[in-house]
């Protein structure tokens, strides 16, 4: 599952690597792409997103991880395994939570006022896609999403309104691989902590690289083949 502004092509080479020996099976998050006009919160999305994977191993980046985990902790039984990354089980402080959820509505009506492509170019020039290639960023394709898909998303499905999962980490018990970018201090720190609270099941790799590390490490898809070979 694909990160906030992206759709399922947006995944690169790292697609197209797995699939040499995997299954496949990228879909658009609710508001992105060919799911622009679905609007669901996030506990929904788990439910839809089950529903067209069924059994699987279940890989989300960012936004996309925020799903994967609702669809680990909702279906237990349909995760095989989890791969979360630059992902967060969300905002504890309930102040920071709601400051965040007023940020998030204020993006929304920022999308909305300027459009697309205008926001795609403040959101991408965020210091966080600092070390993302030019050539990675997937522009074409991101302009393929709508100002009411994007808004829709953030008001549903943003951190701002996803409740804090922390205290449910414990009982993911099939095996989990955290992944991170060593200049994303952020979500580092973030996927070390759910590491500590998932148990022995999780492992945190920490690569070199951004927020966006799927799309600028090239031993991604490398480490996430041997993780699926070990935990078969």
């Amino acid at each position: 599952m694909h990160g906030f502004t992206q759709t399922s092509r947006c995944w690169g080479r790292v697609a197209t690597d797995l699939a040499a020996d995997h299954q496949v099976v990228a879909i658009d998050a609710p508001g992105h792409g060919d799911s622009s006009d679905q609007a669901t919160d996030l506990w929904e999305t788990a439910n839809l997103l089950v529903a067209a994977a069924g059994h699987a191993c279940y890989l989300g980046y960012s936004m996309g991880g925020r799903m994967a985990l609702h669809a680990a902790l909702a279906h237990p039984k349909q995760v095989d395994r989890l791969i979360l990354v630059s992902a967060t089980a969300g905002i504890e402080d309930d102040v920071e939570r709601a400051v965040r959820r007023r940020a998030d509505d204020e993006s929304a009506d920022r999308i909305e006022k300027i459009g697309v492509d205008a926001f795609l170019a403040e959101w991408l020039a965020q210091p966080m896609f600092d070390s993302l290639p030019a050539t990675e960023r997937d522009l074409e394709e991101r302009r393929r999403n709508t100002a009411a898909g994007l808004a829709s998303s953030l008001r549903r499905a943003g951190t701002g309104s996803q409740e804090p999962l922390w205290d449910r980490l414990a009982g993911l018990s099939m095996p989990v691989l955290l992944v991170s970018g060593s200049l994303d201090h952020k979500f580092s720190a973030l996927a070390g902590r759910m590491a500590e609270l998932i148990g022995d099941n999780a492992r945190w790799v920490l690569l070199a690289g951004g927020h966006t590390i799927h799309r600028e490490a090239a031993v991604f898809s490398e480490t996430v083949r041997g993780w699926l070979a070990e935990t078969a």
